[in-house]
């Protein structure tokens, strides 16, 4: 397994919209193409209160890049972006990484 985790920083004032959007259209959009999330963050204490961090669950590069592709071809997801940022942006920026568990890692 491979892990990816993606930081969404809000426009500011925005981070209830973009949770919304993941909890009501997109988490049902990634089961249609088999996506699955390791979890889900907000920021407690710190720097980056403006921050949603969530993870997700690859069995390999080869399966990211297919079922990725697919998501963000597909025309539910294009419109369902398109519903939620009708009043404008909601995502500032999207940084990723994609991440390998070590040998001693409770998660495989």
């Amino acid at each position: 397994m491979i892990y990816e985790m993606r930081v969404y920083e809000a426009v500011p004032g925005r981070l209830p919209d973009i949770v919304k959007r993941f909890e009501t259209k997109t988490l049902a959009i990634w089961e249609k193409h088999g996506i699955k999330q390791a979890g889900f963050f907000t920021t407690m204490v710190g720097d980056h209160s403006q921050h949603l961090t969530y993870f997700l669950a690859w069995e390999s590069l080869a399966d990211r890049e297919k079922k990725w592709g697919t998501f963000m071809a597909d025309p539910e997801w294009h419109a369902a972006r398109a519903e939620t940022e009708k009043n404008g942006p909601i995502v500032a920026r999207v940084s990723n990484q994609l991440l390998a568990p070590t040998a001693f890692s409770s998660v495989k």
